[in-house]
């Protein structure tokens, strides 16, 4: 592993009962272990679901407080993401879109990669919706990304999970653009702040 490793946070979008995202972001947490350059942690929103009011973070009950922030302070940790998400209604499931409101500054700067499923649309629409999403709070999506065309009962359930043919070519890719465009956001941060 490099000695100074990107911070990528494979993020689970989904919280619906029955979801295959974790079966999806689970592989490819792994291959990003592989890859090198990284230090990968998994997030599944659904340990952490907000409610859709937004009240200051100070007047936030008490357990909805701690949920904020600990995944506030797992955001800002993270120098990109992998952002793994499926498509409900020709868009972005509610959940992950309600997290991103939730946090908007925390978002600033960070390269994010589009992982989508769903039927014979593969979840693109979603994937499309959250490019215009997160430029409006100024992370830029990389341009490559995976995309899952019926994807149940194609992934095999054994450990480690193996995914479709040809995936491991396009995690690859996905991971090398994350990888240059987190280090050197990482790096531009810290010589000079960002103005928005």
């Amino acid at each position: 592993m490099s000695e100074d490793p990107v911070k990528l946070a494979v993020l689970i979008g989904s919280v619906r009962n029955g979801r295959f995202g974790p079966t999806i972001a689970t592989w490819f947490a792994e291959r990003a272990r592989q890859h090198g350059g990284v230090d990968v942690e998994l997030i599944d929103l659904a340990e952490y679901q907000l409610p859709l009011e937004m009240p200051p973070p100070d007047e936030l009950d008490t357990a909805t407080g701690t949920r904020y922030r600990v995944l506030r302070e797992k955001i800002v940790d993270a120098d990109a993401f992998a952002v793994v998400t499926p498509e409900y209604n020709h868009t972005v499931p509610p959940a992950l879109s309600n997290t991103i409101n939730w946090y908007l500054n925390e978002w600033k700067t960070k390269p994010i990669g589009l992982i989508s499923y769903g039927g014979m649309g593969g979840g693109l629409r979603a994937a499309e919706h959250l490019r215009q999403v997160f430029a409006e709070v100024h992370a830029t999506t990389v341009r490559d990304m995976m995309s899952f065309h019926n994807p149940w009962g194609r992934f095999g359930d054994g450990e480690p999970v193996t995914a479709p043919e040809g995936s491991e070519g396009a995690a690859k890719s996905l991971l090398d653009q994350l990888v240059w465009w987190g280090s050197t956001l990482r790096a531009g941060r810290s010589t000079k702040p960002y103005i928005a």
